[in-house]
């Protein structure tokens, strides 16, 4: 075969394979939120269903246990939790999400949580510039986790990397030492102390983890910092 007609048919045939990746959609219900950036699809697959774990592009949210990472998740569940979505590829990620645009009707799911204030503009991959604007009149308005102190408002790629200026960050796992005197405290179950208990696994009850948050200033049991230490006991 001619070398000019040789490369022309391989082209074609690299083009068709690729075609269907950069016009890939799914669209399936929402049936998980693992957290504010990253939701589990459920799509046809035949004759059944699978599941599609999808990353939103293009965006970066609060780590859970990362100030406002609580209120993110809930931001995106209200927004596309038991809805149908539809989701347009942009790419995998390295742990195998497909990453990408999702809608839900006419909701630019992405877009919106960086409206209400739930998420970053993702500068490592952005690709929409609008969604800096909207970024900047999230900030403007102090919406969502812009109203939290400067302090706590770090970028989750800084957050993941250990290097945010905030004594609640993950980097060296070290919780906050007790900021207030260790003086006893009655409680209707008995007294306690500041005895240097650090974490909720430690805690007898949610009177205890919530002495040890406001009386010994033990900031590590409120992660999400809305005020109530140990969920899992404070329910």
């Amino acid at each position: 075969m001619n070398p000019v007609r040789r490369t022309w048919w391989l082209y074609c045939f690299l083009a068709l394979l690729a075609a269907p990746l950069l016009a890939a959609e799914y669209t399936g219900k929402v049936v998980s939120i693992s957290d504010g950036d990253t939701m589990t699809l459920l799509v046809p697959d035949g004759t059944s269903f699978k599941q599609v774990k999808v990353r939103l592009g293009e965006i970066d949210t609060p780590e859970r246990k990362q100030p406002y990472g609580t209120r993110a998740r809930q931001t995106l569940s209200d927004l596309a939790y038991n809805q149908q979505a539809r989701v347009v590829v942009q790419d995998t990620d390295r742990y195998g999400r497909t990453v990408g645009r999702v809608y839900v009707g006419s909701l630019d799911v992405n877009a919106e949580m960086i409206r209400q204030g739930a998420a970053w503009a993702y500068r490592q991959y952005l690709k929409d510039q609008s969604l800096l604007k909207l970024e900047a009149d999230a900030k403007a308005a102090k919406r969502g986790l812009w109203g939290l102190p400067e302090a706590e408002r770090c970028p989750p790629w800084d957050w993941r990397k250990g290097t945010c200026a905030t004594a609640s960050a993950p980097a060296t796992g070290v919780p906050a030492a007790p900021t207030t005197a260790q003086t006893p405290a009655a409680s209707s179950s008995g007294s306690y102390t500041c005895a240097g208990k650090r974490y909720c696994r430690e805690m007898t009850s949610c009177e205890e983890a919530k002495f040890y948050l406001t009386q010994c200033g033990v900031s590590s049991l409120d992660g999400d910092r809305d005020g109530t230490p140990c969920e899992k006991l404070c329910q």
